[in-house]
């Protein structure tokens, strides 16, 4: 297994001292797990929210009508896509140095196969933008769900961009941020049409099938690389 060491098997008497030493050490501290989860808990009841979206505050607090507030809530769904699929280029841009760094093979995507998704993740940003420009929204805003959306792809980006990661192990994080995507894309198709505005039901419905390629893509390239391995 090279020179991996952290499994205490690879040395199973130090691993005893560790765990009698572990248990005849005391706390530092009365209580245990249940201390930090009070504490969590005081924290999320005083309701604190991630951030604000400007008009929906308001709308609720003069109680609005239900149209004004569903249309507050598909910007923060359209502020989240926008923040995804700006994320999704800069993935793509991030594979696309790693590919070309460690050069193609055999099996997987070729750089010019990166490159269309990677475009193709832009327009989807494009369209995003020209969508909440038309709804009257600003679309440099980051919304509660922009917010959230934005730090949960954090993880994907550090993978991607660790000088140690293989082009598989990208795939496999790509494979996650493609599954989010392509959920993302129905839900707000979905809105979209609740909402009444089948034209952008339309063009995101093009930008879905574009992401149900990119997954299909993803899938097979991850499952060829690894069956070549076996």
């Amino acid at each position: 297994m090279g020179g991996n060491r952290t499994g205490v098997q690879t040395a199973p008497e130090m691993a005893e001292e560790l765990i009698a030493g572990a248990a005849a050490a005391g706390p530092s501290m009365d209580g245990g797990p249940e201390m930090a989860d009070a504490e969590r808990a005081e924290y999320i009841s005083k309701g604190f929210p991630v951030g604000s979206l400007p008009g929906l505050a308001f709308a609720e607090e003069a109680k609005a009508d239900d149209e004004t507030i569903g249309m507050a809530v598909f910007l923060d769904k359209l502020s989240e896509r926008l923040a995804f699929e700006r994320m999704g280029t800069r993935l793509y841009d991030a594979f696309l140095v790693k590919c070309e760094t460690l050069g193609e093979e055999g099996v997987g995507p070729t750089l010019a196969e990166v490159e269309e998704i990677r475009d193709e993740e832009h327009r989807h940003f494009l369209l995003l933008n020209e969508a909440v420009t038309e709804l009257g929204g600003d679309p440099t805003v980051k919304s509660p769900c922009a917010d959230v959306a934005a730090v949960a792809s954090l993880g994907i980006m550090q993978v991607l961009t660790d000088p140690r990661t293989t082009v598989t192990q990208c795939l496999q994080a790509l494979l996650t941020a493609e599954l989010t995507d392509n959920a993302g894309w129905e839900m707000l198709i979905d809105v979209a049409e609740e909402l009444g505005h089948s034209d952008l039901s339309e063009r995101f419905t093009d930008a879905l099938t574009n992401e149900q390629n990119h997954l299909l893509n993803v899938q097979t390239w991850l499952s060829d690389r690894v069956s070549a391995k076996l």
